[in-house]
């Protein structure tokens, strides 16, 4: 079934000849990359918006794994921090970001003749609140893994049957996502998170968040991972690393990680059709 998917995928991008391909550096991003590639070869074109909400080490990242696809690659820079309706940080703020990267990349792609803008979005990115897939969709983007339903699972099994090294990446969204709806976002806020979320790493750990809220940091680790990361884990010094960065508190989340936590807030259906 997942190869059947594949073709589908191959045959989409035979059908556009040429396209332009938003591209975070994320699995799933990087798999409609891969593809993209194999199928148009320089036909093909990933393109990187470089921003304050993304970590320094995650467009490295983008960088290294589009050399190793040989896919051609360019970074842009965006500007949705400029835009209040962003940093306010309402409830469909990701609209908003989406809005100004697809405001970038649709007259990019004419400019260059790449008929298509196509994104990362899976098949079960449908089935939570993103607002920033109404934003693509009504500026003309198209989903490949999501039309031919490709679950994030099934982009994990893809990739490494493709032979891409990173196909155990852990999910990275941008770093607007740890705050919680209504609190403001800067680019020093912006830089503390992504500061303290790679020291977290440093020490070995992969899948988490550092939640920002006020002068609070919440550290979200899969649940299982909590007893073992408080017994282990050199408290004071993270304490003192976190609070170099901007942070007074930090906390940790007892009930985990859990994707799309700060959700739980809306008093609105989560799931977005196609």
């Amino acid at each position: 079934m997942v190869i059947e998917k594949l073709e589908q995928l191959k045959h989409l991008f035979t059908e556009m000849d040429r396209a332009l391909i938003a591209y975070s550096g994320g699995i799933d991003s990087t798999l409609v990359a891969k593809v993209a590639y194999d199928v148009l070869g320089d036909r093909a074109l990933a393109v990187t918006a470089d921003s304050p909400s993304l970590l320094p080490e995650d467009l490295e990242d983008a960088r290294i794994q589009a050399a190793e696809i040989e896919i051609a690659h360019e970074v842009v820079q965006t500007h949705e921090m400029d835009n209040p309706n962003y940093t306010s940080n309402p409830v469909n703020r990701c609209y908003f970001c989406k809005s100004e990267l697809h405001d970038t990349l649709k007259p990019l792609a004419l400019q260059r003749g790449y008929p298509y803008v196509v994104d990362g979005v899976n098949a079960d990115d449908l089935h939570d609140y993103r607002p920033g897939i109404q934003a693509a969709k009504e500026r003309g983007a198209r989903s490949p893994l999501a039309e031919v339903g490709v679950t994030k699972a099934e982009v994990r099994e893809l990739s490494r049957h493709l032979g891409l090294p990173w196909w155990d990446k852990p999910a990275q969204p941008c770093l607007s996502s740890r705050f919680p709806y209504g609190e403001e976002i800067t680019v020093g806020k912006l830089q503390r998170v992504g500061r303290a979320e790679r020291y977290l790493r440093s020490l070995g750990l992969k899948n988490l968040r550092v939640r920002s809220e006020g002068d609070t940091a919440r550290i979200e680790l899969p649940s299982e991972q909590i007893k073992e990361f408080v017994q282990t884990t050199d408290l004071p010094t993270l304490v003192t690393a976190l609070q170099s960065y901007g942070f007074l508190y930090v906390s940790l989340d007892l009930e985990g990680y859990r994707s799309g936590k700060l959700n739980q807030v809306l008093p609105i259906p989560t799931a977005i059709h196609s």
